[in-house]
């Protein structure tokens, strides 16, 4: 046995779960590993974080406060900070993915549920410091223009140097000229808590609970306080499924009328200027984050979700507020080398 399955199991016997069956569960882009554990008629979820990859900090503390405000995370039952253990709430396996699956008619209801938790989630204060387990405190930071910046960079530094096959070029000056007004402007709305990563994969029906208890979250761990819009964004412009014709647009007007009947009314045309701005930021993000992940991870599954982003992206940068950042894309990349499969030949590390 390996030194960490010496830890887990020192956990697990202390915890009580010695004994229990163990089944490996699908994991994320992350270092993070999942096992549902079962003895009795009980089961629980082991999240193994390793350090100094991960962190179970941000995981706990923002469960404890989601929890705190009606909303279905996964409480946490037990936990070793150093180690990078965690014992979860179960939460089951229907995420929003496999109900469509099931039953594709249930797609509009369970929309209406995600963007009626975002909605009553934005309706507090985003928190600073928050507390959990024993004393402990976590300070959630800000998405900042730095971060949305850092983000971005992704792009250029491993989708761009892949695509164009050249890696002697610094993209990033040209990237923070586009940019930066946009990245001010975004600065001056309201904040609110951004999960960053809430979309279809991450979502469980829990049909036998009422109101937005129904929507269970999971992977929320990198959450910050920025713009409202972002999490929108997330949910209807998922890199992992399509939504069928009009969702998005429904959507949306769902979550402006429900903001604006809890007395929060917004400016339609400087919000959808904003949700279009933070999808191409995301978009693009992402479009980085699934190279590295085959670059750097040896993850080439992700690749295949690229074409689909690029869909989201191309429809981001038709908005006249992105007029800048279409012609940057337009003069490097044109439109059919955004179809061009990448290469899956000899991986890098950065």
């Amino acid at each position: 046995m390996s030194a960490r399955g010496e830890q887990i199991g020192r956990f697990l016997k202390a915890e009580g779960w010695g004994s229990a069956s163990r089944r490996p569960l699908a994991g994320d882009a992350s270092f993070r590993r999942y096992e549902r554990l079962q003895f009795k008629n009980a089961s629980v979820v082991l999240m193994d974080a390793p350090p100094p990859q991960e962190d179970v900090r941000p995981f706990w503390a923002l469960a404890n406060y989601l929890g705190k405000n009606g909303c279905s995370a996964p409480r946490v039952l037990a936990g070793q900070i150093d180690e990078g253990f965690l014992l979860l709430e179960d939460l089951g396996d229907q995420t929003f993915n496999r109900t469509f699956a099931a039953d594709p008619a249930s797609e509009t209801a369970l929309y209406e549920a995600a963007v009626d938790l975002l909605v009553d989630l934005q309706q507090r204060p985003p928190p600073a410091t928050l507390r959990f387990g024993n004393a402990q405190r976590y300070e959630v930071a800000a998405y900042h223009e730095g971060r949305l910046f850092e983000e971005l960079f992704l792009f250029v530094d491993w989708y761009l140097p892949l695509l164009l096959k050249r890696r002697d070029a610094d993209w990033r000056p040209e990237l923070e000229v586009v940019w930066r007004p946009s990245f001010e402007a975004l600065a001056a709305a309201s904040e609110v808590l951004v999960l960053r990563d809430y979309h279809a994969d991450n979502l469980i029906w829990l049909a036998d609970r009422k109101g937005i208890a129904r929507v269970g979250v999971l992977d929320f761990q990198d959450a910050l306080i920025g713009h409202p819009a972002y999490d929108l964004v997330s949910l209807l412009q998922d890199a992992r499924r399509d939504l069928s014709p009009g969702l998005e647009a429904a959507m949306k007007e769902r979550y402006l009328a429900a903001t604006s009947a809890r007395g929060k009314t917004l400016d339609r045309q400087t919000f959808e200027r904003h949700y279009q701005l933070l999808g191409a930021q995301r978009n693009s993000k992402i479009i980085g984050i699934f190279t590295r992940l085959w670059q750097r991870d040896g993850k080439p599954q992700y690749l295949e979700l690229i074409p689909r982003v690029w869909g989201h992206l191309e429809r981001n940068v038709a908005h006249p507020a992105l007029a800048a950042y279409r012609e940057w894309l337009d003069h490097l990349i044109p439109g059919q080398m955004r179809r061009a499969v990448l290469p899956r030949g000899a991986r890098h590390g950065r």
